[in-house]
């Protein structure tokens, strides 16, 4: 088990800046996820802990140890990747078991310690199958025995579940979440799936462009954002967001003027999420035309325009309305998240 500090961590090729100045400690035991969009710098960071890139500038620490000199071998971590890079020549038990015979761990502990992940990934029927012979779900189950047999300190998972279709994604993540439960191994996670990083995480590290915008809970991240980019990450829809101006608490944008706000006078980005709000009878706080409405089965999403965006609530899942029918949609003052607008940066809000 093992305690994960990025000093000062930054990764350059030239101009060009990959990671920025990552300064974080990873609690021993921590479910860490790295989120962001593609180019954002969550890999290249999670390969600089592996060893697999050289950091720029700065120290990682694994176990009280500076490890930036040491080899990807010599660092005691698992990697799981997006590809799942099984050997098609072996049968399941054999790909389990290659860790422990290049690390030459005693062959009278093989049987065992194979068995014992097999059966954590309910594998225990398909040991004698190829690769070939497995659905991408199992073959990445397999891929995650092979890390689990190794009992290392430190599991990275890059993007284990992006190569496989929904359904299975569910079922794989609730497996991850179980054995991250059973295991208690630091385990660092990438993923640019913002549902992933609110089901697996204890914390999130939201990055952008090679600089972590946010770290919190996802408790945290989904309730207060930090700025308008996590805002606009995070949720499913994402937070709705609307530039207008703020004068005497009165937030007013085209078609909605929402009252009761805390904040300097002057430019402002409203922020609110979709299930937070309410399609109302009349005098609510936007009073727009229907763009869309969209059937969630649990719910019906209603959107209009406002703010000069896009702007969606969550209705009951009988609620119907034309499109270009005039709705009213209820936004209380504590619903509602302020931030600057020109620096994006959260100024208030509940």
């Amino acid at each position: 088990m093992a305690e994960i500090q990025l000093r000062g961590v930054s990764k350059r090729w030239g101009n060009f800046v990959g990671v920025d100045n990552f300064d974080l400690t990873i609690a021993d035991r921590e479910f860490l996820v790295l989120l962001g969009p593609s180019g954002c710098g969550k890999t290249t960071t999670m390969r600089m802990v592996a060893g697999l890139e050289e950091a720029t500038e700065g120290e990682i620490v694994i176990g009280g140890k500076v490890v930036n000199d040491l080899d990807p071998k010599d660092r005691d971590i698992a990697m799981v990747f997006q590809s799942y890079g099984l050997y098609p020549n072996m049968n399941v038990y054999d790909n389990i078991r290659f860790p422990l015979k290049v690390r030459k761990v005693p062959e009278g502990e093989h049987d065992d310690r194979v068995r014992r992940a097999s059966a954590m990934v309910e594998l225990d029927e398909f040991l004698h199958r190829k690769p070939a012979e497995l659905s991408g779900g199992q073959r990445q189950r397999v891929a995650l025995a092979r890390a689990i047999v190794r009992q290392p300190q430190v599991f990275l998972m890059d993007e284990p579940l992006s190569n496989l279709d929904a359904k299975l994604r569910v079922s794989t993540r609730a497996q991850i979440k179980n054995l991250s439960h059973e295991l208690k191994v630091t385990t660092i996670y990438v993923t640019h799936d913002q549902i992933e990083a609110m089901t697996l995480a204890d914390r999130v590290v939201v990055m952008s462009q090679g600089v972590v915008q946010q770290v919190g809970t996802p408790t945290d991240i989904y309730d207060r954002p930090a700025n308008t980019f996590v805002a606009g990450f995070i949720g499913s829809p994402a937070m709705n967001l609307m530039e207008g101006t703020l004068q005497g608490g009165v937030f007013t944008a085209n078609n909605a003027q929402i009252g009761g706000l805390q904040g300097s006078d002057g430019p402002v980005t409203l922020g609110f999420r979709a299930e937070d709000a309410a399609v109302g009878e009349g005098g609510g706080e936007i009073n727009a035309k229907v763009y869309t409405m969209e059937l969630l089965g649990d719910a019906t999403m209603i959107t209009v325009r406002a703010g000069g965006a896009l702007v969606s609530v969550k209705a009951h899942k009988e609620y119907r309305a034309e499109i270009g029918q005039e709705i009213s949609i209820s936004v209380p003052a504590q619903i509602c998240h302020l931030f600057d607008s020109r620096t994006g940066a959260r100024t208030g809000g509940m």
